[in-house]
């Protein structure tokens, strides 16, 4: 099997804050636009390098969020910033009618998401906005795993033509993909391969997905895990031709088992390749306060529940 190396643990918010940097110095349409966030979002250099293109719009995510979607019919490329939380659910009818019924090319950029926002607690720790966006027509959904995917993921929507919701987070987690890599929408990435079980992976649950798999080797069982950086479009075709090798299948996320990951790989499977799918998400619940490691823990969003998903789903197959 192969090993993957962490190379440092690296907050994904960083790996956003780079990423617009550089777009600042090679994209002259790239503008920036954060809601009182510009630290926590990382767009401190951003806004330095660039102050014309920098707005900062105050605690009003709806206005930037109108704003944004009219800077784009003079050709701007805007990137928004804020928490996860104020980056959706505060602004979905703004996002659904000025930017996705309207196609607008606006980039959501949403940090501090998921049950790992830790201390801040429930009121802020957004476990349904992958679901939310999904069901925008014509909204691509991106989560990234590290902080070079992050800053990958940043450079290649900017060449998107279209609406965009990244979401990355706030804690410092192993960064373990390549430093310099192509970033394309839509691709699954296999980062092993494996016979007994696919474990399909998102975010922060990719690197867990890892562990569990070199948990599972000891245990003499091989482990496929796939990183599904973009919840839509989803590449079905990855998706299926692993189910149809190993004739298992664990999904892994930071978000709630309903309308995640799990339930469109769920879709997919039965539509075309009814499989067993157990799921490592967060069970129609609200968070807490607490350290991210603890939260993780105690809601099963970590290496050991994987493991234990794993051998439950291959008790269940055929």
């Amino acid at each position: 099997m192969k090993i993957y190396e962490n190379t440092g643990n690296k907050d994904t918010r960083s790996g956003f804050g780079v990423g617009l940097a550089e777009l600042g110095k090679s994209n002259p349409n790239v503008v920036a636009l954060c809601a009182d966030l510009t630290g926590s979002l990382k767009m401190d250099e951003f806004k330095a390098n660039h102050p014309e293109r920098f707005f900062q719009i105050g605690i009003a995510e709806a206005n930037m969020i109108g704003i944004a979607a009219g800077m784009t019919i003079g050709g701007k490329i805007p990137f928004t910033g804020t928490f996860a939380n104020f980056s959706t659910g505060r602004v979905y009818d703004q996002i659904r009618q000025s930017i996705a019924y309207s196609g607008k090319n606006v980039k959501i950029c949403a940090s501090h998401a998921g049950i790992t926002l830790g201390e801040d607690g429930a009121t802020h720790q957004i476990l349904e906005d992958l679901g939310l966006m999904k069901m925008l027509p014509g909204m691509t959904v991106i989560n990234t795993c590290d902080f070079n995917q992050t800053k990958a993921a940043t450079l290649a929507i900017a060449a998107y033509d279209g609406p965009v919701y990244l979401r990355f987070g706030r804690p410092k987690v192993a960064n373990f993909t390549p430093e310099n890599q192509t970033f394309e929408i839509g691709k699954a990435v296999h980062l092993q391969e494996g016979k007994d079980v696919s474990i399909i992976a998102t975010g922060h649950l990719v690197w867990e997905a890892l562990e569990a798999a070199k948990v599972l080797n000891e245990a003499g069982i091989s482990a496929e895990v796939i990183n599904i950086h973009t919840i839509k479009p989803l590449d079905e075709e990855a998706i299926i031709a692993s189910a149809k090798k190993t004739g298992a299948v664990v999904t892994a996320e930071e978000h709630n088992f309903l309308g995640g990951l799990g339930e469109s790989v769920a879709r997919t499977l039965a539509q075309h390749y009814p499989t067993p799918q157990e799921f490592v998400a967060t069970q129609d619940t609200f968070g807490e306060s607490g350290t991210p490691a603890q939260l993780m823990e105690k809601y099963g969003l970590n290496a050991a529940s994987i493991v234990e998903k794993v051998k439950k789903v291959i008790q269940r197959k055929a």
